[in-house]
């Protein structure tokens, strides 16, 4: 079966101007151009297609799946296997956020009595899924599985006391780096502060702290786009400032 651009767009849910956009950045290409100038895909393409959409409702950048697709480890069946457990999780956090609400409601109706510890345990979940989501791999081949195993049980066990900390504290830094940013000073007096909230944040995470991993995750920042695009989303260049900081708070020097 071969299809124009726009029965594909019509049989995939998209519009003809992403097909053409993704032909444009060479992330799908049609199989051939028929003579009236009509691009044509085929199994091939259609397959390939899917693909994307399956890491797009990941939320994978174009950029990553190109990447990924393009690659000569790139083992279509495998991307499938991952695919699957990746949307599993997603169900499984949305079943737990429906029963949460579920007990909430019969809370609310005087049908029973729910436990701060109930209120609180998806969104705990979320915090690790999400986490496991976009930057499991990465973490997993730097850090290693026990390690990355241990701080989403430290997450999982928190207090409310401790998870409403935690989101005061990733709020609070990037209100100061936003002021240390405007001194242009990474070894300032707000930079610093700055990078030992971060210091503070990460102890959430990890059983023990050691400099040495704390610029670890600075760099993994400026090196990972999707870091990057976290910290620059409000002010370009953000991470990059962040790591210096970090990287004079622990004593580092820069391999530039």
């Amino acid at each position: 079966m071969e299809y124009t651009v726009h029965k594909l767009g019509q049989l995939a849910g998209i519009s003809t101007r992403t097909l053409r956009y993704y032909d444009e950045i060479d992330l799908l290409k049609p199989a051939r151009i028929n003579s009236s100038g009509y691009r044509i895909y085929g199994k091939q393409e259609v397959d390939l297609l899917q693909q994307i959409l399956f890491y797009r409702e990941l939320g994978v950048s174009l950029e990553s799946i190109k990447d990924l697709l393009t690659s000569e480890d790139f083992d279509a069946e495998h991307a499938l296997k991952e695919h699957r457990r990746q949307l599993l999780e997603k169900r499984e956090h949305l079943d737990r956020l429906i029963e949460t609400v579920d007990l909430t409601l019969a809370q609310r109706e005087g049908k029973i009595t729910m436990t701060d510890k109930q209120k609180f345990e998806a969104f705990k979940q979320k915090l690790v899924d999400d986490n496991e989501q976009q930057y499991g791999a990465e973490i997993r081949a730097k850090y290693g599985d026990e390690q990355v195993n241990q701080s989403n049980r430290k997450v999982k066990g928190m207090s409310e006391q401790q998870h409403a900390e935690l989101e005061q504290l990733a709020a609070d830094i990037h209100t100061t780096l936003a002021a240390a940013i405007a001194t242009g000073d990474p070894a300032g007096e707000l930079a610093q502060k700055t990078a030992d909230m971060h210091r503070r944040w990460l102890t959430f995470y990890w059983d023990k702290y050691s400099k040495e991993a704390h610029a670890g995750v600075a760099q993994m920042y400026v090196d990972d786009e999707r870091f990057t695009a976290y910290y620059d989303k409000d002010q370009p260049g953000a991470a990059v400032f962040l790591r210096d900081a970090i990287f004079i708070y622990t004593g580092t020097e820069k391999n530039e």
